[in-house]
C-alpha cells in the first residue's frame, strides 16, 4: 500500500506560526522565571512554592525542547505540569483550603498520575508506528 502525502500550501505558514509561538512562549517563560528567581534573591528567601513554580518553567522549556526536536509534543509534558501546578497551589491554599477541596486537588492529582501510568504502559505495550516503512509492514501484516 502506497501512502500519499499530500502538501497545502499553509503547511510552511502554519509550521512557521507554531515556530513563532513557541519562541514567544520561550521568551516569556524565560522573563517569567528570571522575574522569580529576582524575587526570591530580593526576599532572600525560597519556599516550596517557589521551587514548584521553577519546576512548572522547567517542564515548559521541556515541553519546548521536545517539540523542537521531534516535531511532536507528548502529552505527558502538559499532564506533568498541571499535576505540579496542583501540588503548588496545595502548598500555597493549604492553610484557608476546606477539606473536600483539599481532598479533590489530592485525587485530581492521583488521576492525572494515573493517566501518565496508562499512557506509558500503552506506549510500552501498544506501540505506533515511528515512520512510513513501519506502518507499511504492519499494514500488511494484517
Amino acid at each position: 500500500m502506497h501512502r500519499f502525502r499530500l502538501t497545502h500550501p499553509l503547511n510552511g505558514l502554519v509550521k512557521g506560526l507554531e515556530l513563532f509561538g513557541l519562541m514567544v512562549i520561550l521568551l516569556a517563560t524565560f522573563v517569567a522565571s528570571g522575574q522569580d528567581v529576582a524575587q526570591m534573591i530580593a526576599d532572600r528567601r525560597v519556599d516550596l512554592s517557589d521551587l514548584l513554580l521553577l519546576f512548572l518553567y522547567l517542564e515548559v522549556l521541556a515541553m519546548i525542547g521536545a517539540y523542537l526536536q521531534t516535531g511532536r509534543l507528548p502529552v505527558r509534558f502538559p499532564i506533568y505540569i498541571g499535576i505540579i501546578a496542583l501540588a503548588r497551589y496545595l502548598v500555597i491554599e493549604i492553610k484557608d483550603l476546606e477539606t473536600w477541596k483539599m481532598l479533590a486537588v489530592g485525587v485530581t492529582m492521583l488521576l492525572l498520575a494515573a493517566t501518565v501510568l496508562a499512557l506509558r504502559y500503552g506506549h510500552l505495550k501498544l506501540p505506533y508506528p515511528e515512520n512510513d516503512a513501519e506502518r507499511e509492514r504492519i499494514g500488511k501484516d494484517d
